[in-house]
């Protein structure tokens, strides 16, 4: 861990806020993510926010460094700027999906529901 925060000590840093959508299933999750990151160095505060999926990460850091250590307890983390650029675009191509698969599935119901009864008995 001690590799990973690389902070230039001739420069004046200041603090950063790094936000990160995390995909939170409980409490215990929270309080995970919380403990995790509270012991990189130059972490000041951790804010945790588990209606919106949202961590908050104030201090002096890489926030690349911050994401990679979320990214060991929670795989699907990521930036807050992307994910809301991800959401938006997939919304356009869901909506598509949704249309190009109901019309198969219309078409070839019939078809679908005796293929799986002959690999399904009951």
């Amino acid at each position: 861990m001690a590799n990973l925060q690389i902070v230039p000590a001739g420069k004046n840093v200041e603090a950063q806020y790094v936000e990160m959508k995390v995909p939170l299933y409980s409490y215990g999750c929270e309080k995970k993510v919380k403990k995790t990151l509270s012991h990189l160095r130059g972490i000041h505060s951790v804010h945790v926010d588990y209606k919106l999926q949202k961590v908050t990460v104030w201090g002096i850091c890489n926030k690349d460094d911050v994401l990679v250590t979320i990214r060991k307890k929670r795989r699907e983390a990521r930036f807050w700027d992307q994910a809301e650029l991800e959401a938006a675009e997939g919304k356009v191509e869901d909506e598509t999906a949704v249309a190009k698969a109901s019309r198969l599935v219309a078409a070839k119901g019939h078809r679908l529901r005796l293929s799986w009864k002959k690999l399904f008995p009951l």
